[in-house]
């Protein structure tokens, strides 16, 4: 009797301790009135959750979810780089007299100068992609050389889902008055007003959903196969990719997505681009659904009749089991084979969409 007793002891204090560690602001919060409303008149939205357009489990039927526990947290084969990666400091508040550039600062978080339009996507200065900062995975030596107050004035924050790799609290609580307009899919907005967003700087959509930001200026949102969720809950916001026109110039940000036919549904409505930055990384055979191999990632980027194709979600997190540069390295491989144009420039380089060619040096291969 006196061990039940115990057990239920600790049971009761475990339950509190996560209870109260669920409450931390980094969470969120879940869609509720008028947005769960909305959301729950989306085709998209069923049986109380987000659906992919074609089914899709998140993990390889044969996979078991104790053994990528443990291969995870082992020790693996250069999953992480020997020493601090290479970069450039660029002023990023300097004019670019409305050339159209690109600036990664790793992962997949980038800034699109278009015609003096200033875009971010999928913001994430914090050292790990996580709810509290002092567990998970941590941002490789040399990859944070930007902080937030490095960044100009903003005319759009564009984020594609809510995962800790692509929606981080601290970054988001910094730069809430910088950005004029925050673009997010379906639910999303619910975290950004808990973090202290002004609502009306908020727009959220679904999938082939658009809006006009200014003359010549628009967003759409587009489907990707993926999942969404922070804490305990999933899929109760949505995932999406864009289309990006600024005038003349035409670009794809893509968020996480497995490889799907819809890219080229939407090359074939919104291409070609002169840019599509697609997700090459974190990928594994056990979850071949929610993430591109890389071979995949340059498929898609034909698929979408893309000019110049920019691999991200790579070079800055170790969030899956390959080494650290296997994604570029085999996504130049296959480009080589099917004379696909990439563009691979270091950390902090401004990149004209004119000029990719001068950012194609394999700059890993020393690493």
């Amino acid at each position: 009797m006196r061990l039940i007793k115990y057990f239920l002891i600790v049971i009761i204090f475990l339950a509190t301790i996560t209870f109260l560690f669920m409450q931390q602001s980094s969470f969120g919060k879940l869609p509720s009135g008028e947005r769960l409303s909305r959301i729950k008149e989306s085709k998209n939205y069923k049986d109380g959750k987000f659906q992919n357009l074609a089914v899709t489990s998140t993990i390889a039927e044969d996979a078991s979810y104790i053994k990528l526990f443990i291969k995870f947290f082992g020790k693996g084969i250069g999953r992480e780089p020997e020493r601090p990666l290479p970069s450039i400091r660029t002023d990023l508040k300097k004019n670019t007299n409305g050339i159209p550039s690109v600036i990664w600062f790793g992962h997949s978080t980038y800034l699109l100068e278009v015609n003096d339009k200033r875009i971010l996507v999928d913001p994430i200065f914090s050292n790990r992609p996580s709810p509290v900062q002092y567990a998970g995975s941590k941002s490789y030596p040399g990859t944070r050389i930007y902080n937030e107050a490095d960044l100009p004035e903003l005319d759009v924050i564009v984020i594609s889902h809510d995962h800790y790799d692509h929606l981080d609290y601290n970054t988001i609580s910094n730069l809430k008055e910088k950005a004029k307009l925050f673009c997010v899919p379906l639910g999303v907005g619910a975290h950004l007003e808990e973090w202290g967003v002004d609502k009306r700087k908020i727009t959220e959509l679904d999938w082939w959903e658009g809006i006009t930001i200014a003359d010549g200026f628009s967003l759409v949102a587009t489907p990707a196969r993926h999942f969404s969720g922070r804490g305990f809950s999933r899929d109760k916001t949505l995932w999406a990719s864009y289309v990006l026109r600024v005038d003349q110039h035409n670009i794809f940000i893509g968020g996480d997505s497995g490889y799907d036919e819809v890219f080229k549904v939407i090359g074939e409505k919104y291409g070609p681009f002169d840019i599509a930055m697609l997700e090459c990384g974190q990928y594994d055979k056990q979850w071949p659904n929610i993430h591109m191999m890389p071979e995949q990632t340059v498929q898609a980027s034909i698929d979408l009749k893309a000019r110049v194709l920019m691999p991200v979600h790579w070079g800055k997190f170790t969030l899956a089991l390959h080494p650290w540069k296997e994604p570029i390295q085999r996504a130049k491989r296959e480009a080589e084979r099917l004379n696909v144009k990439v563009t691979t420039p270091l950390l902090g380089e401004r990149v004209a969409f004119a000029a990719v060619d001068s950012a194609a040096t394999e700059w890993w291969k020393e690493y």
